[in-house]
């Protein structure tokens, strides 16, 4: 049409030669996936698609001159494309985008944000498995391996997008007027509603708390108050959720309390609750058992008080909760509270207890069963993180809970797998037991040998959280992997328990793989394109 028009010779999508295609009637197409693009802005009509960078081109006397200025989009489009990949779906976007803001020296808290803001507006059922995936990962960032973080990132946001997809949007509230009413009023209202199943009193009083200033302790304090009102809500997921929310805000900011907190709200009163469960009344009322010992609880709380760092029994107690009389589980909880036992030693020793029965479950037992002392462990682990954040009275219910659902889960290690030996601890054997099916009680003797044998427990974290990331994992390898890591932490360097966690995490992961490992190829692809790698050339 007598212009002359100038876009890189590489297309945004997959990186084919832009020359090999097609201009008509200012359409420029790529003929690999059929990308089109305005040839004078390089603007795409396919959302797949990047759009493609065009420069100014001066035409004077038959001599074309294009003039390559400084591409300033930079973060600013990355971020508008990360949200776009996030809204459709589309893996490969998420990815380079998310690639893209690291290169741009986006800190991984701002890159959260995004998901978080997200996943927080677009999920009318509230916080969900996306979001716990997104904030796991962030908290794991530190531990893997420099190379596998922006992949970590990418798994993250590619949950919410998938929890989000096909489901309608969350509208908010708002508080309540200026009622001038007490924190501890407005935590008593709370817990009603959720008792009732009020999903919108439920969160206006929780967002008037907000509003009036109520600090993150407290409302932690609430929040979990109402999710240990009943046993073991939705399996343990209720706890697990509100943790994560509250990790959320450690990240990110206590500022967005109002924005996250309340996305909790729909799957605490909805929850399903274990006492209604025949299991937890038949042929043994576990609820019955709990209740008498709640009873107690304020009184072998202020009998452990004067006694406050005295009691050392975490692991000799988490023995105790695997034995095989419910009575003698309640007992040896009691007598630790009235011992001096602090809030996060139960916690430690519930989940430490829960960590085992990974460890311990035998490989001919059902395959999904692993998902049973999966959540036990995960809500464990939640639970003892609530413990060091806002330790209560009433949060020690959930102490007995856990302990409860452990035991429930002993038929599980009937036989028990045998405890890993120490042998050979080659990190570098560990990677069969992803590749090939059936390698369990090798996965978990070779992390087990290792860490015994005075390897370093970075680098076999790392290992595990590399070999999560190869595959498409699902929600419960997540949860899984950051609860082993964080319990693994709370014991001593080089501790036998630590070397036992980390021993059922890889017998976790090796009873899952191998999958497709569509995501992490996508990755793959993404940063094969941002070094300017030539996809369609064979190799």
């Amino acid at each position: 049409e007598g212009r002359a028009f100038a876009v890189d010779d590489r297309c945004p999508h997959l990186g084919f030669p832009l020359h090999r295609g097609t201009v008509e009637n200012g359409l420029l197409t790529c003929h690999w996936h059929h990308a089109r693009f305005e040839l004078s802005s390089g603007s795409t009509f396919t959302p797949f698609s990047d759009d493609v960078r065009a420069y100014p081109v001066e035409l004077t006397d038959g001599e074309v001159t294009v003039v390559v200025d400084h591409d300033d989009a930079g973060a600013a489009y990355h971020r508008q494309r990360l949200v776009e990949g996030l809204e459709a779906g589309l893996s490969l976007v998420t990815a380079k985008a998310t690639l893209g803001l690291v290169d741009d020296a986006v800190s991984a808290e701002e890159i959260v944000g995004i998901g978080v803001d997200f996943g927080t507006a677009y999920r009318e059922a509230g916080w969900g498995a996306g979001l716990t995936v997104l904030i796991a990962m962030a908290n794991m960032l530190p531990y893997l391996h420099p190379d596998d973080r922006s992949l970590a990132l990418v798994h993250g946001l590619s949950f919410v997008s998938r929890d989000t997809r096909g489901r309608p949007p969350r509208f908010p509230l708002t508080p309540l007027g200026s009622v001038g009413v007490s924190v501890e009023r407005l935590e008593a209202w709370y817990r009603r509603f959720i008792e009732s199943r009020s999903v919108a009193g439920a969160e206006r009083v929780l967002l008037t708390a907000v509003d009036a200033g109520a600090p993150t302790p407290r409302l932690a304090a609430m929040m979990t108050a109402a999710a240990t009102d009943h046993v073991f809500l939705d399996g343990g997921h209720t706890l697990d959720f509100t943790n994560k929310a509250f990790e959320a805000l450690g990240l990110l900011g206590q500022d967005r309390a109002a924005q996250i907190l309340p996305t909790l709200v729909v799957g605490t009163a909805r929850a399903g609750r274990a006492e209604e469960l025949a299991s937890w009344r038949h042929p043994r009322d576990l609820v019955a058992l709990i209740d008498a010992a709640v009873e107690d609880l304020d009184g072998l709380v202020a009998d452990g008080e004067a006694q406050l760092g005295s009691w050392d029994g975490v692991a000799p107690l988490a023995w105790a909760i695997l034995g095989e009389e419910p009575e003698d589980v309640v007992s040896a909880i009691t007598t630790a509270i009235a011992a001096g036992a602090s809030p996060e030693q139960l916690g430690r020793a519930v989940a430490y207890a829960a960590a085992l029965r990974i460890t311990r479950f035998h490989v001919q037992n059902d395959h999904g069963d692993w998902d049973v002392v999966h959540h036990a462990f995960t809500a464990a682990n939640a639970l003892h993180q609530a413990l060091v954040r806002a330790p209560t009275t009433t949060l020690l219910r959930g102490v007995l809970h856990g302990a409860m659902r452990v035991y429930l889960d002993r038929f599980l290690n009937v036989p028990a797998a045998r405890s890993p030996t120490t042998q050979s601890g080659n990190l570098g054997e560990l990677a069969r037991c992803w590749d090939e099916q059936g390698r369990i009680d090798e996965a978990g003797a070779l992390a087990y040998g290792y860490l015994r044998g005075g390897g370093e427990p970075s680098r076999l974290v790392a290992a595990l959280g590399g070999a999560l990331l190869a595959e498409d994992a699902g929600f419960h390898w997540y949860q899984t992997y950051e609860a082993a890591v964080r319990q693994h932490h709370a014991w001593p360097a080089g501790s036998e328990e630590g070397a036992l966690i980390l021993a059922g995490c890889a017998r976790f992961l090796a009873a899952h793989t191998p999958t497709r490992r569509e995501l992490p190829q996508v990755v793959g692809t993404a940063s094969r394109l941002r070094r300017g790698e030539a996809l369609y050339e064979a190799t």
